[in-house]
C-alpha cells in the first residue's frame, strides 16, 4: 500500500469516473466496451449482412492470411479485456477506492454480556463476540511510538497533525489517544488506520492544553513522543466527537481538572503547564487513586479469548462502551482504556455514598438504543470511514475499513446524559 490510501483525494484525482454512484452502470459498459467491440469483430460472428452485434460486416472472411492475423489480433484484445475487467476494480478496491454509493448494510451483531465486576463506584460489564477480522493484528498508536515506527508531526496547526507509519505493518489510532510533546499537547480527533510506509498523512486533532504554544521542558516541539493516556472523561468525548469544538474541548478539560484536584485533595494541574490535561492524568495522586481500580479488575479478561469489548458505568449510571473487531485489538487497549475509566472514576467520586451497578438488561438496552439512529457516514480516509448514530439519550460512532469489505473495526457508544 502506498500513502494514497490515507490521503483525500484531490479535486483532479481520486478513482476513475464510472465508480461514481450517480451513474451506477456506466462505470461497467464503458469497461466492457473495448471488449465487446473486439469480440464483435472476429471473423465467426460476421456474416456478409450484419454482426450479431448489430453492425455491418467489413466483408467476407475467408481462411487467408488476413484473416487470421485479425483473428490473432482480436484474440489478443478479447484475453487483454479480460485481464483488465477483473483486475481494474480489484486493484482500486485494494487500494482502499470502493463504491461509495453509500455505507454497506451492517448486521446486528448480538454480544453475550458478562458482569458487572465493581470496583467502588465502577462497574465493568465485559462484551464477548466472534473476530470480525482473524489473523491480522494492529500495531496501536502507543506501541508504534514506543517502538519508534510512527512519527506524529507538528504542524502549526492547532487542529491537525501530520502522522506517518515508517514500518511494515498496519496501525490503528483511536479517537481519543492523547499525544504528548509538540506545541502544545492534542488528542487525535478520528480513528485512523494506517498502512505500511504510509508516508506523511493528516490527522485531525483537538488541543488538550490551550496554555502553551511553545516548547515544553526537554520534549521536542517539532514531534510528539508518546501516547500513554486515553481520553479519561466522557464529557471531553462529546465535545470533540459530537459537538467538534476545540472551546469546548478546553472547558471540559478544566473541569475534568478540577473534579480530580477535589478528588484526590490535592492540586494535579502540572507546574510545567497547568493547562495540559495529559500532566493532570499523570499526577501522582491521581496515578495513586485510580490504581486502586486498575488492580482490581485488570485481571478479568485473562483467559477469556472471545471478548471484544466492554461497557463501564459510574456511580450507577451507564458510561460508554467500546467493542472492537477482535479480542487481539481489544486486548491490546485494555489496558489503556480500563486506566481512562479508572481516572473517570476518581474525577466522578461521591464519598459516603454506594451505588448499585445497572442490571444487564439495562446495559443491552443502551447498546441497542445506541444504534437505532439513522446513518451519517463521513469520510476520514478513501480508506476509513466513520458512521454516527444519535438518539435522545445515546451516540454511537462506528469505524468501518473499506479495505475490509466495510468491516467495523471500532464501535464507541456513549451515554449523553
Amino acid at each position: 500500500m502506498n500513502s494514497l490510501l490515507l490521503r483525500n483525494p484531490r479535486k483532479n484525482s481520486g478513482p476513475p469516473p464510472f465508480f461514481s454512484s450517480k451513474h451506477p452502470h456506466d462505470w461497467f459498459a464503458e469497461l466492457v466496451r473495448p471488449l465487446f467491440d473486439a469480440v464483435c469483430d472476429l471473423p465467426r460472428f460476421n456474416s456478409k449482412h450484419r454482426t450479431p452485434c448489430g453492425r455491418k460486416a467489413h466483408g467476407k472472411f475467408s481462411a487467408d492470411l488476413k484473416g487470421r492475423k485479425m483473428m490473432k489480433t482480436n484474440l489478443i484484445s478479447v484475453v487483454a479485456g479480460l485481464v483488465l475487467l477483473i483486475a481494474v476494480p480489484a486493484g482500486l478496491v485494494a487500494a482502499g477506492w470502493g463504491f461509495h454509493g453509500g455505507p454497506a448494510p451492517q448486521t446486528n451483531d448480538r454480544y453475550r454480556l458478562e458482569g458487572p465486576f465493581t470496583q467502588g463506584n465502577l462497574s465493568v460489564f465485559l462484551i464477548h463476540g466472534k473476530d470480525k477480522i482473524k489473523g491480522e493484528t494492529f500495531l496501536t498508536l502507543q506501541e508504534a511510538l514506543v517502538q519508534k515506527k510512527v512519527i506524529v508531526r507538528e504542524t502549526r496547526s492547532v487542529n491537525e497533525l501530520s502522522i506517518e507509519n515508517i514500518s511494515r505493518e498496519e496501525v490503528y489510532v483511536q479517537s481519543g489517544d492523547i499525544v504528548k510533546g509538540g506545541a502544545q499537547d492534542r488528542m487525535m480527533a478520528v480513528d485512523l488506520i494506517l498502512p505500511p510506509r504510509s508516508g506523511k498523512i493528516p490527522i485531525s486533532a483537538f488541543c488538550v492544553e490551550n496554555g502553551r504554544w511553545s516548547q515544553r521542558g526537554s520534549e521536542q516541539v517539532t514531534v510528539f513522543g508518546s501516547s500513554a493516556n486515553i481520553v479519561a472523561g466522557r464529557d471531553v468525548k462529546l465535545a470533540a466527537k459530537s459537538a467538534s469544538s476545540q472551546s469546548e474541548v478546553w472547558r471540559q478539560v478544566a473541569v475534568a481538572q478540577d473534579k480530580l484536584s477535589a478528588n484526590t485533595g490535592a492540586r494535579v494541574n502540572g507546574d510545567a503547564s497547568p493547562s495540559s490535561y495529559q500532566l493532570a492524568l499523570e499526577n501522582k495522586e491521581v496515578q495513586a487513586s485510580s490504581d486502586r481500580y486498575f488492580k482490581a479488575l485488570a485481571g478479568i479478561v485473562d483467559g477469556k479469548t472471545d471478548v471484544i469489548g466492554y461497557v463501564f458505568a459510574i456511580n450507577g449510571k451507564i458510561n460508554s462502551a467500546d467493542v472492537y473487531a477482535s479480542n487481539a485489538l481489544f486486548r491490546k487497549l485494555w489496558p489503556k482504556l480500563l486506566q481512562a475509566s479508572a481516572i473517570e472514576a476518581v474525577a466522578e467520586l461521591r464519598r459516603g455514598e454506594k451505588f448499585a451497578a445497572p442490571k444487564p438488561a439495562a446495559v443491552q438496552g443502551f447498546l441497542d438504543d445506541a444504534e437505532k439512529g439513522a446513518d451519517k457516514p463521513k469520510d476520514v480516509s478513501p480508506r476509513v470511514q466513520m458512521v454516527t448514530r444519535e438518539s435522545d439519550e445515546n451516540v454511537f460512532f462506528e469505524t468501518r475499513d473499506r479495505a475490509k469489505s466495510d468491516t467495523w473495526v471500532h464501535r464507541n457508544y456513549i451515554k449523553k446524559h
